[in-house]
């Protein structure tokens, strides 16, 4: 077995709306890094993104127990195999007894699979029911694990507080995506945790989105939005600003790409208002896809918003991958989203147009905005390339995954 091996814990593996993680794997593996995935449960997506082709590491599905006899049998194996495991488990028993029975077997199931595998260290992403089962699996095994937080993990209103603190102390330390989950974590969670949380941004392959300077808004503003179609992501707001505009007279041609529980909802709206001529849903669609849609856009707009359970979108990818490839984007200021969308000021250039996420007015200010990039004055040149040079600079996927490298190189609790 190589000396040091690390593995990542997914709730789900592959996920077609998690584009980050596998980008962030590729990246470690390109560096060097000996990697291994353990998913807790199967993907349910239809489509997935070539990229996966990519990745080398290993993928071990964990089967999920449904029954006592079942979980038993994990735990006579555990005691068989885990030095001191009675004494162990017990010790987890104030965090175990908030948790699903079937969660601590699948924690216990993984802390046999990782001493099996030879594993070092273990990385998991969202501080939920992966890292609930990586924490029973380090706390078995003696093996450090980190863990990177995200949005729905820390702020929907069914975030049990007492677990996220309980497994957030036991990782060795806990990645913040933004620098706003940095201060949410230390603010709101845990002051404790303030010398254990590392700002790493989820990052992309820069190669793959060739930038070019936005061409010339023409008769018509080619808008894109994309995103899994739920509350939080605001496409009715989106819909509401399009209908405004279209009753003015603005020519527009709108694209929503995306699935999710709310799309029958969205295209009810879209026929309602009278705009299905100017708005497609389009579903999901692949990368290679994805950057035909780019290329074609004058702008993008994510009108995103907090959700009436408290869910927030920590920093849609592709905002990002929009500024890589030269479109001007409209956004709203909700979590990470103001640290790439700048307004900017006088001595720091403008990334794109950031809107207040407060859903009243919301409609009027995505509108207003989208007058504003269709007009041959907006200095969309200028404001992309400054958007390319941020993110080459904070979000270039081989920069951070080199920092989440070494922040769980030191991972030694």
């Amino acid at each position: 077995m190589p000396s040091d091996r690390t593995a990542y814990v997914l709730k789900v593996y592959p996920r077609f709306s998690e584009t980050f993680v596998v980008t962030e794997i590729l990246a470690r593996e390109a560096a060097g890094d000996d990697l291994a995935i353990y998913a807790l449960r199967p993907t349910t997506d239809s489509r997935f993104h070539p990229q996966l082709a990519q990745v080398q590491a290993p993928v071990t599905h964990l089967p999920r127990a449904h029954k006592l006899s079942a979980e038993w049998e994990v735990f006579a194996q555990a005691h068989a195999e885990l030095p001191d495991f009675g004494a162990r488990f017990g010790a987890l028993m104030p965090l175990l007894v908030r948790l699903d029975p079937s969660d601590v077997a699948q924690g216990v199931d993984l802390a046999l699979r990782l001493r099996r595998d030879g594993i070092t260290r273990v990385h998991v992403h969202f501080a939920s029911m992966a890292s609930w089962c990586t924490a029973i699996a380090s706390a078995l095994t003696g093996i450090p694990f980190t863990v990177t937080t995200h949005a729905k993990d820390l702020f929907h209103e069914d975030v049990d507080r007492v677990v996220l603190r309980e497994v957030l102390a036991r990782a060795s330390a806990v990645i913040a995506i933004s620098d706003y989950n940095r201060r949410f974590i230390v603010e709101e969670v845990d002051p404790g945790l303030a010398d254990r949380v590392a700002l790493v941004r989820n990052g992309l392959e820069l190669g793959r989105f060739d930038y070019r300077d936005p061409r010339p808004v023409g008769d018509t503003l080619r808008v894109l939005a994309v995103g899994r179609i739920v509350e939080k992501k605001g496409f009715d707001h989106l819909v509401d600003a399009v209908a405004a505009l279209r009753a003015e007279g603005v020519p527009l041609d709108v694209r929503i790409v995306g699935e999710g529980e709310r799309a029958a909802e969205l295209a009810a709206q879209v026929e309602r208002t009278g705009v299905d001529d100017v708005v497609t849903l389009l579903g999901s669609r692949s990368q290679s896809e994805l950057v035909a849609e780019l290329d074609r856009a004058d702008v993008l707009v994510a009108p995103c918003v907090v959700g009436a359970d408290g869910n927030a979108d920590g920093l849609p990818t592709v905002l990002l991958e929009a500024m890589a490839s030269g479109v001007p984007c409209v956004a709203t200021d909700v979590t990470g989203i103001p640290e790439a969308v700048r307004p900017g000021d006088d001595t720091t250039p403008a990334t794109g147009i950031l809107l207040a996420s407060d859903p009243a007015g919301l409609a009027d200010r995505v509108a207003g905005a989208l007058r504003q990039v269709a007009d041959p004055s907006w200095p969309r040149v200028e404001v992309a390339r400054a958007a390319r040079a941020l993110v080459e600079r904070d979000y270039d996927t081989t920069t951070q995954a080199a920092r989440l490298a070494a922040v769980t190189a030191g991972a030694t609790r």
